[in-house]
């Protein structure tokens, strides 16, 4: 034993070593790039220096993490220290919802917002207090490992397959969207390019090394990130405050954009703006109405106007924007109520950041329903995120990777720490760059605005538009339509930084997204090589073979989720969201009943699992527009929302009937064996002394 500490020790020290040579060299790197610029360096070659010498770097960490061997490409060879553990949980998890998507839900949502920090922070203690520690104490690989060896069975392990599968594409659709955003714009080339491009950066560390190259790798985005976030929020705090601590400052800044907020709402062009947005919303909920003829019209309206542009020699992409019409009714449905529910949502005033559940309604009895709704969509989405945290299995993976149940618990320690870091820094950043925005941009000249303008409305109109609707010159705030996804990465140009910091924030979100992309990947292609083909499949399969073909299949589900992601199918934001609620909704009650519950069995926990996801994704498939129209649900989203909750938070309705499936069918089955409650027990109290292993069955 006393070996076996100082091995970890030694290895501990390398660690430390290397990681701090590493850190110190990213930063000279950073620092040479800066003086390139002020010595006149293009700046597209400051972005191309960042993301591709990232890249590489990534790249050479996993070529010589390579391995073959089973623990190491699955568990990391169970040696990573709790530091290291910690920082690269903090990357896995730090994917690009909360790189780029959350500061920009702040910013657009304000005070309700902050349910993705509570509810993202507080499932870390949910996963401290009910799960890490017993799953390390279990062993194995897997989630459904500990599900087919906890409830005994092939279909209890094919569902959890199924369901860790359904909720890590989603949520590495969501990375690699990111991916593709943060390329296209950073490389210049079409979106979907960059989705293909930011996916070879994702499979060179997994595709090789698998959780050892992913770990290793992990660390090294973890630093990237962390620091390509701070910075610029620094840099920002510096510049209206004069103190480099902007999570405690801030406040003062929320106070100058409050009192804008009132000078904006009762400002008349900015009234004259949402009246003129408010009539546009009626005219497409009216062609909407008028459908078919309506669509004929503006079919015919499209065709005149791409003669008359073709007469004028009008460049290409203009006449392929008059062009572009509904091709059927049912496609002109869905895009014209899209675009009067944004219109609409346009129209009204802005929202008051810093009050709880802002309603804007002058009826105090309408305005009361609004701030009912919106408290019940806040806590259903903090129940949804921390139960969801809890059970990802690409997060719970990760405490299989450590050397001991003790060295478990620290590194949840220490990725609560990592990630807080970035969490309690993400409200300033929404403050800090709104603050810029009010004052900076709106009120600006029309042909004044900034070159990131259009550089941003190029990579996606979606993201950015900003339109003169009232043809005074001046931009409004009404007239900028802005994505939550790209406040982070536009902040540096937003406020007026050095090129070098806009491509060091690229940097990081890349990190986030590879990152998180990486482990999910890889908790696709394992729950399939490791748990369906190896467990029940080919129990005598070679290692080798085992590690090929989680390779070859990691590699199909990342074309899969590349093709899913080059569609735009949603912002990060809810497809990340989306994963949470599905994973709530199917791992949560089954993983707690497994360790805390000895009567739960395999009947309830099938049950349980199968009714639960059923719900959420009925739910959600009835709710989400983008999945709604792959169902053929025609029905108004308003008339399917229960009790008025979103589609993000579906997992509200599928953990309860979860839970409640689970007790009942259990209660009225037969008790688990001797052999499975010895499990249990063995699970649960660190102390007892036995191999897992020889515990396992099913």
């Amino acid at each position: 034993m006393s070996t076996k500490v100082s091995e970890n020790k030694a290895f501990f020290n390398q660690l430390k070593k290397y990681y701090t040579l590493y850190t110190g060299g990213f930063v000279a790197f950073v620092v040479l790039l800066a003086i390139a610029e002020a010595l006149g360096l293009p700046r597209e070659y400051i972005g191309y220096a960042f993301l591709f010498a990232t890249v590489a770097l990534y790249a050479t960490i996993g070529v010589m993490s390579r391995t073959a061997d089973v623990s190491e490409y699955y568990v990391a060879g169970r040696r990573v220290p709790a530091v290291f553990n910690g920082m690269a949980t903090g990357a896995d998890w730090m994917s690009a919802a909360s790189f780029i998507g959350m500061a920009g839900g702040l910013y657009l949502q304000g005070f309700d917002g902050l349910a993705f920090i509570m509810g993202w922070t507080g499932g870390y203690c949910l996963v401290a207090f009910l799960l890490a520690p017993y799953l390390r104490k279990f062993g194995q690989f897997t989630i459904p490992d500990f599900l087919g060896a906890r409830y005994g069975g092939h279909l209890v392990r094919s569902i959890g397959v199924a369901a860790a599968i359904l909720c890590s594409f989603t949520y590495v659709v969501a990375q690699i969207y990111g991916v593709g955003i943060i390329t296209s714009r950073f490389t210049g080339v079409e979106f979907g390019v960059g989705v293909f491009l930011g996916l070879g950066g994702i499979l060179v560390c997994s595709f090789l090394g698998g959780m050892r190259a992913v770990t290793w790798t992990q660390v090294a985005q973890y630093v990237i990130l962390i620091v390509a976030y701070l910075i610029p929020v620094i840099w920002l705090s510096v510049k209206h405050t004069s103190v480099p601590i902007p999570q405690i400052v801030y406040g003062t800044v929320l106070e100058k954009v409050s009192a804008r907020e009132e000078e904006l709402i009762k400002d008349p062009r900015e009234i004259e703006v949402r009246g003129l947005l408010k009539k546009k919303a009626e005219e497409a909920k009216a062609r909407v109405d008028a459908l078919p003829q309506s669509l004929e019209a503006a079919k015919a309206a499209s065709a005149a106007k791409v003669a008359e542009l073709k007469v004028a020699n009008a460049p290409e992409d203009q006449i392929a924007a008059a062009a572009k019409v509904p091709a059927t009714p049912e496609e002109a449905k869905k895009a014209w109520t899209a675009e009067a529910n944004g219109l609409t949502a346009r129209s009204a005033p802005p929202i008051k950041h810093a009050e709880p559940f802002y309603s804007a309604a002058a009826d105090p009895a309408k305005a009361e329903a609004e701030r009912d709704i919106k408290r019940r969509n806040f806590l259903a989405l903090i129940f949804c995120l921390m139960l969801g945290t809890a059970a990802l299995p690409h997060i719970l993976m990760r405490y299989y990777t450590t050397p001991s149940v003790t060295e478990a618990r620290r590194s949840v320690f220490w990725s609560l720490f990592c990630i807080f870091l970035l969490y309690f820094t993400a409200p300033a950043l929404a403050v800090l760059v709104k603050f810029d925005i009010y004052t900076l941009i709106v009120g600006s000249k029309f042909a004044e605005l900034p070159p990131w303008v259009a550089a941003w409305t190029k990579v996606d109109p979606s993201l950015l538009t900003i339109t003169d609707l009232n043809a005074d010159g001046i931009v409004q705030l009404a007239e900028i339509k802005l994505g939550q996804d790209i406040v982070v990465l536009a902040t540096p140009a937003i406020a007026g930084m050095p090129y070098v910091i806009t491509g060091l924030v690229a940097a990081g979100g890349l990190a986030a997204a590879l990152s998180t992309a990486d482990g999910l990947l890889l908790t696709i292609s394992n729950a399939l090589s490791h748990d369906l083909y190896y467990k029940m499949i080919d129990p005598t399969a070679s290692t080798q073979r085992r590690v090929l073909i989680s390779k070859v299949l990691l590699l199909f589900v990342a074309l899969a989720a590349a093709s899913v992601a080059s569609q735009k199918p949603a912002d990060i934001l809810f497809l990340v969201s989306a994963a949470f609620s599905f994973a709530a909704a199917a791992f949560f009650p089954a993983l707690v009943a497994g360790v805390f519950w000895k009567r739960a069995n395999g009947p309830g926990a099938i049950a349980g699992m199968v009714a639960g996801l059923g719900v959420c994704f009925y739910y959600m498939a009835t709710t989400q527009p983008w999945l709604r129209g792959m169902f053929g649900v025609t029905s108004p989203i308003a008339d399917n929302l229960w009790l008025g909750i979103q589609p993000i938070s579906a997992g509200i309705f599928g953990v309860p009937v979860g839970v409640v499936t689970l007790v009942v069918v259990s209660l009225l089955t037969k008790a688990p064996d001797a052999h499975t409650q010895e499990l249990v027990e063995h699970v649960r109290y660190p102390d007892l002394k036995g191999d897992a292993k020889s515990l396992v069955h099913g």
